[in-house]
Order: structure tokens, then C-alpha cells, then sequence
């Protein structure tokens, strides 16, 4: 079984749509796919969260939900107000093992180092827990070669790996910073960039989205994009 953790360089940058979009590969490649979201937050019970929409855009993949915070915060911060129990590092790591799949994308809230709980546990002691890479999805624009900076700093501190970088949402139309971002990613991050999406799939059909997957994640996430073929 193989296991990718993706985070984010913060919130909305496309990581839902880049996991549907992996997930999407792997499937038409006939593997099985499960996806874990450790805390979901900002969705109140009976409400679609981050896992369906990954349904919705991938098709069929089993997914798993660890717990619901209704107010968009950090999950820490978000269970102690519900005053409910928060995620631990090793119920996610439990979790994913305890799976049947080929493939088992764990997607993160936010950043890597958003705390899941209170004792300081956040997604990069899943990737420790787990073994498994580190897929960053980023914002396209400006301020983004920080905290992608930041995020590869952390991860190297902590002795785990950074795959490499996916572009979660490219405007149709970028700007100067979004297209020198695209070869800056990888100088700033020490990592690959894999991928770069563009924008408003989260509202397209599976179709499309398998499509988009095709033509811009790159091999090691099984589609056919390079570097070169830059948007």
C-alpha cells in the first residue's frame, strides 16, 4: 500500500481538488483508492465536507472521516471549543493501516503544522507515524514562495520527505508572479514541482477532472505533465 500526505501552504490553495485529481489517476490506472481526512472542520453534521467533493470529482473511493468540528478553525482549536475529543497523530496513522488499498491519500486542514490537538501533534507527525511523502499543494500568486519555503524547511528539519510541489489552482490568465512562481517553487522548496491545475475544477465533471489530471500532474502522481509543458 502506498501512502502520500497532502498538505497545503494554507487554505483554498486546491488541495481537495488535487487529491480528487490523484485519485482520479490512480483509479483509471485500476488501483484502489482511499482517502482520509483526519478533522474536518467548518462543516456542520449531515453537511458535505472535503471527502465528498473527492467523491463527487474522483468517482468511487473509499474515504474516511476521523471527526467533524463545526466552526472553521484549526482542528485543536476547533475540538476544544466543540468540547469534543480531538484527532491524535497515531488514531490517523491506525486509521490508514488499517485500510485495503493500493493507494491511501491523507489530507490535511491547512498547513502542516496546523495543530490536530492541544498536546502540539499536527500532519507532519502522521507523515513521521506513517513513513509516507509529502505532496505540498500551493497557491499560484504572489507570497506563496515563503511559506512553500517554510513548509520544505520544516519537513527537512523533521527528517521527512518532500516530494515535490503541485500548483492547486492556475489562472487562466496568470500574472508575472504566477509565472515565475513556477520555476522559483522549486529553488525555494529543494523539491520538484509535479503538477500545476488549473482553476474551477472543483466545479467541473469527473470526466474533465480526470482529463486535467492527465495533462498536468506529472508521472510520479501518474499523469503525463512535465516541467516543460508549463501552462
Amino acid at each position: 500500500m502506498r501512502t502520500l500526505i497532502v498538505t497545503g501552504t494554507g487554505t483554498d490553495v486546491g488541495k481537495t481538488v488535487v487529491v480528487a485529481a490523484v485519485a482520479a489517476l490512480a483509479r483509471a490506472a485500476g488501483e484502489r483508492v482511499a482517502v482520509v481526512k483526519p478533522a474536518q472542520t467548518g462543516v456542520a453534521p449531515g453537511e458535505d465536507g472535503d471527502l465528498a467533493a473527492v467523491v463527487r470529482l474522483a468517482g468511487d473511493v473509499d474515504t474516511r472521516e476521523l471527526a467533524r468540528f463545526p466552526e472553521p478553525l484549526a482542528p485543536a482549536t476547533a475540538a476544544r471549543r466543540a468540547g469534543a475529543t480531538p484527532v491524535m497523530a497515531a488514531q490517523v496513522v491506525e486509521a490508514v493501516r488499517a485500510l485495503d488499498a493500493d493507494l491511501v491519500i491523507v489530507e490535511g486542514a491547512g498547513g502542516l503544522l496546523v495543530r490536530l490537538n492541544d498536546l502540539g501533534e499536527t500532519l507532519a507527525d502522521v507523515a513521521a507515524g506513517l513513513a509516507a511523502p509529502v505532496v505540498l499543494v500551493a497557491s499560484a500568486g504572489l507570497g506563496v514562495l515563503n511559506t512553500a519555503a517554510l513548509t520544505a524547511e520544516a519537513l527537512a528539519r523533521r527528517g521527512l520527505a518532500l516530494a515535490g510541489t503541485v500548483v492547486g489552482a492556475y489562472p487562466e490568465h496568470p500574472d508575472l508572479a504566477e509565472r515565475t512562481n513556477l520555476a522559483d517553487l522549486p529553488a525555494v522548496t529543494g523539491a520538484p514541482l509535479l503538477g500545476v491545475l488549473p482553476a474551477g475544477l472543483g466545479a467541473a465533471t469527473p470526466e474533465r477532472v480526470l482529463e486535467a489530471a492527465r495533462c498536468g500532474l506529472g508521472p510520479l502522481l501518474g499523469g503525463g505533465w512535465s516541467p516543460d509543458r508549463t501552462p
